[in-house]
């Protein structure tokens, strides 16, 4: 009884607040119009246009996503990590050396000079590099005082695993704006911030195991749990990957905020358009590289910005289990139960120092 009134408070919330979470629209001063203010024609007219920029036949080889060069970081010392086994706390940044493939949105993107930055915060053991896990965050957030209740930082740390809190581009230390630039309305802005997130995260990736981290894998949540999928599929150095409540596809998510107009047809056609043009940066655009058996994909059986759908396709893709937990993608009532699979996978794959 008290499960299924969670769960139902849990659904209602998602609804009530998550059209203002994912996709949020966003108009930059001095971007060019708001291209879900056009007509059918029109739209599909510009989306063929996107098409022949990203939907080419090369760009899904690998050298779509730039190869990162080793990266060597400015290190801020926070504080040191709690708990029974001595630690630090260290932010470190880095220089994201991205450039967009679509000249006509590149000087408008490069402009945001926070973008420029790469971030992330480590929770380090003393001595040697221990296995790391880096965690992903979900669309407006990637402040560390709030990914640090987010998240079980400590319940990995204390199970012997170095643990990095990724910051997506223009998010958080990456901007100045109080709404992210990306994911938005420009699909240009969309897979290019997708494109420099994987670079991003290739370096952090290099420099962790270059330190000595023997296994580096990967977890995120909603946007941060398409990007784990994502990097699944770009990158033969990640050992292991847990999607989160995932969004699994940009013309998905359009289509449930309403964003598509005209008639049925119309409306299909704009779908299926949009879906193209994101298709470069699709986690279902490449097989993965990872064993199935290093991945674990977590869903909330009553998520209604992410529904189960997005979690099941992703499983399906990566030959992966699924796991279910009661609760709704902001009101994440079950997500222990959730995290133990977790826990469980790790220690099958020999991860854990402890229990």
């Amino acid at each position: 009884m008290i499960r299924s009134l969670l769960s139902t408070a849990a659904s209602r919330f998602d609804t009530a607040v998550g059209g203002a979470l994912l996709l949020r629209r966003s108009r930059p001063k001095g971007s060019q119009p708001d291209p879900e203010a056009l007509g059918h024609a029109a739209r599909m007219e510009a989306l063929a246009l996107l098409r022949s920029i990203y939907d080419l036949p090369e760009h899904y080889e690998l050298g779509f996503f730039q190869t990162p060069a080793p990266i060597t970081p400015s290190i801020t010392r926070v504080r040191p990590m709690g708990g029974p086994e001595p630690g630090t706390v260290l932010d470190l940044t880095w220089p994201s050396r991205f450039e967009p493939i679509a000249a006509d949105v590149r000087e408008r993107y490069l402009s945001h000079e926070a973008n420029a930055t790469a971030a992330a915060r480590l929770f380090l053991h003393a001595g040697p590099a221990r296995p790391a896990a880096i965690l992903i965050h979900g669309y407006r957030c990637g402040q560390y005082r709030l990914e640090e209740r987010l998240w079980p930082v400590q319940w990995l740390y204390d199970r012997g695993l170095d643990v990095a809190l990724f910051v997506l581009p223009f998010h958080a230390v990456r901007s100045h704006e109080s709404s992210p630039r990306f994911p938005g309305s420009d699909p240009r802005v969309t897979n290019e911030g997708f494109r420099q997130t994987v670079l991003d995260l290739r370096a952090l990736v290099s420099f962790l195991r270059a330190r000595g981290s023997e296994a580096v894998g990967v977890m995120g949540m909603s946007l941060g749990g398409y990007s784990t999928s994502l990097l699944s599929t770009v990158d033969d150095h990640v050992a292991f990957a847990v999607p989160i409540i995932p969004l699994a596809s940009i013309a998905d998510v359009a289509r449930a905020a309403g964003r598509f107009v005209g008639s049925p047809e119309e409306q299909r056609r704009q779908y299926e358009e949009l879906d193209a043009v994101h298709r470069v940066v699709s986690p279902f655009a490449r097989p993965s590289r990872i064993p199935s058996d290093q991945v674990l994909v977590l869903a909330a059986s009553e998520d209604k910005i992410t529904p189960v759908d997005h979690a099941r396709r992703l499983a399906a893709h990566f030959n992966a289990p699924l796991e279910t937990f009661h609760g709704g993608h902001l009101l994440q009532f079950g997500r222990a139960d959730a995290f133990r699979a977790v826990g469980r996978m790790l220690g099958r794959l020999g991860l854990l120092s402890r229990r």
